[in-house]
Order: structure tokens, then C-alpha cells, then sequence
């Protein structure tokens, strides 16, 4: 009787924990706002990026890899790196200068819409860095799934290659220019793809954390959703 009165307490206290993290989340936005004297043009892509670090806190929060042995860890651990690496070149955290040696040492703030700002841009002769927190948290988040599923099955890691396409975001206008070269500029279709990236990106993120929590292919949870990680 006590085990199932815990069992039917554990999804209220979820609840609980989810909306205090996203009532947080939504005061620190309205504060940066206000701090920083942005206008909100877009509102939506103010919701996706506190989405984003919202859904990404989230999983960090929660789930919690199985126990393994080292020589597994160290092979999810090395899996994962290389995943968030390759999801921060493509997705635009690691910006690579036009020409070597052309850009200069800075070190900046960019006051982008909440949850994607306020962004560090750290800037060198070779590449920057632009420390978007909606990006450094969800990719984060991703890697930390794709940890947990490497160590979970070894089949499970399938559905981690949905992941690399939660950098749409990025890939998605260079896909617009290739319609634009092909259908022209002023495509309508080019124009779409420019406009929708955000929301595409957000769509696959959330799609990717889902197909790598779940893991419908194989069957089964991954991991384990604890109140306390």
C-alpha cells in the first residue's frame, strides 16, 4: 500500500518540479528583458528559446544514465563528446572565420531574444564561439541523452543519429540558398525556409529528445526518470 501510494505521488511531484523550473525560467526572461531593454518582435522565438533551455534543464534534472562498468562509460563518455562537438560546429556554436587568421581576439555580449541571449561571443583569429544558452543547453541536454543510451543498449544508439539534425537551425538556410540559386531568389520556397528555421529546429529538438528518451525503435525507456538525479 505504501509503495503505490509513492508510485501515484511520484507524477504530482514531477508536476511540481517541472512548473517551478519553467516559472523560473519565465521570471529570469522577463528580467533580462527589462534589464536589457529589448523589444520582443518575434514572440515565438522568444518561446523557443526558453523552450529549448526549459526542455534541456529538464533532462539534465531527470534522467539519470544506468550505472556501468568504466570501460562503457569511458565509451559513452567519448561518444557523447564527439556528438555535442559535431552539433556545435553545424549548429552554429563554433563559427569558423571566412579566411584563417582574418578575425581578431574579442570578447562580447550579444543581447538576443531571451533564451538565446544575452549570448558571449568569444571571437579569435581562426573561430568564435557564440554561447547561445538555448543551443549550449539543449545540445547539452542531447549529448547527455545519447551518454545514457550508448550506456543503456548498445542498439538503442540508432535514434541518437536523429539527433544530428536538431541543428537544422543552421543547415536549414544553407538549404535556402541552394533553393534560391535553383529556383531564385525570390522563391517562395526559399523565403519559407528562411523564415520557418526556428521553428523547424525546435520541432526537431523536441522530436530528437523524445525518440532518444523513449527510444520507440528498439523498445523500452531510456534510462531511468528519477525525482532526484
Amino acid at each position: 500500500m505504501a509503495l503505490a501510494e509513492a508510485t501515484s505521488r511520484l507524477p504530482t511531484r514531477d508536476v511540481l518540479h517541472a512548473a517551478l523550473l519553467g516559472n523560473s525560467i519565465a521570471i529570469l526572461g522577463v528580467a533580462y528583458v527589462l534589464a536589457a531593454e529589448i523589444t520582443i518582435i518575434q514572440p515565438r522565438y522568444t518561446v523557443y528559446g526558453l523552450l529549448w533551455i526549459f526542455v534541456g534543464l529538464l533532462v539534465l534534472w531527470k534522467v539519470q544514465a544506468r550505472p556501468t562498468d568504466e570501460r562503457t562509460r569511458r565509451r559513452a563518455l567519448a561518444t557523447a563528446g564527439v556528438y555535442f562537438v559535431a552539433l556545435a560546429v553545424v549548429g552554429g556554436v563554433v563559427v569558423t572565420a571566412m579566411r584563417p587568421g582574418a578575425g581578431e581576439f574579442e570578447v562580447r555580449l550579444a543581447t538576443l531574444a531571451p533564451g538565446w541571449g544575452p549570448a558571449p561571443i568569444v571571437s579569435t583569429p581562426w573561430a568564435a564561439l557564440v554561447l547561445m544558452p538555448a543551443r549550449i543547453v539543449g545540445y547539452l541536454a542531447l549529448a547527455y541523452l545519447v551518454y545514457a543510451t550508448v550506456i543503456d543498449a548498445a542498439g538503442a544508439a540508432v535514434s541518437g543519429v536523429v539527433g544530428l539534425f536538431s541543428c537544422v537551425s543552421c543547415s536549414w538556410p544553407v538549404i535556402a540558398s541552394l533553393l534560391s540559386g535553383v529556383l531564385g531568389g525570390g522563391s517562395a520556397v526559399a523565403a519559407a525556409a528562411f523564415d520557418f528555421s526556428y521553428d523547424i529546429s525546435t520541432v526537431v529538438f523536441l522530436l530528437t529528445v523524445a525518440l532518444l528518451y523513449w527510444r520507440p525503435v528498439v523498445g523500452g525507456r531510456l534510462g531511468r526518470l528519477t525525482s532526484e538525479k
